[in-house]
């Protein structure tokens, strides 16, 4: 998905739906690490991608508290 489409999507969920994406990113990113330290992550670029999606994710969310204020 590409980054543009990936924000349009975040921007039509609800803040509920926003932190289940935003655990469901963490946990994800944690198995990438896992996978990275035993040597069993093929691409490691991924980690890279998650973080920057953690970012994104957290970033609609800050966006949203702030419209409600």
């Amino acid at each position: 998905m590409k980054t543009n489409e990936f924000v349009k999507d975040l921007n039509t969920k609800s803040a509920a739906e926003l932190n289940d994406e935003l655990v469901a990113a963490k946990k994800e990113l944690f198995n990438l690490r896992f996978q990275n330290a035993t040597n069993q992550l093929d691409n490691t670029s991924r980690i890279k991608e998650v973080r920057k999606n953690i970012a994104r994710i957290q970033t609609v969310i800050a966006q949203k508290a702030n419209a409600a204020e």
